[in-house]
């Protein structure tokens, strides 16, 4: 995560997003750097629009969880005892199979 931080500050601050920035701001924020996963994050973010990204993931996370609402359909009736009890009879019945 602390790449994409990196990156996201250096995008911030109107830097460049490239291996030399990376390093530098990793480096000042007290994290070793992996050249590897620099040169993977930069790759990654060649040409992307970083702010139509962080617009739409903003977007979702602004979206409303589907909530029930006073409309909404009754829940299903609990199915009635009698089955429970033969499920559980059923699923021990099959345990013991496991034990002879």
């Amino acid at each position: 995560m602390e790449y994409l931080y990196a990156a996201l500050l250096l995008h911030k601050a109107k830097q460049p997003i490239n291996e030399e920035k990376m390093k530098k701001t990793l480096e000042a924020a007290g994290v070793a750097p992996d050249l590897g996963r620099i040169k993977a994050v930069v790759a990654a973010l060649n040409g992307a629009n970083i702010d139509d990204i962080i617009a739409k993931a903003a977007a979702v996370a602004a979206a409303p969880a589907a909530a029930p609402t006073a409309h909404a359909a009754p829940a299903a009736e609990k199915k009635p005892e009698k089955d429970d009890k033969k499920s559980e009879e059923d699923a021990a019945a099959g345990l013991g199979a496991l034990f002879g």
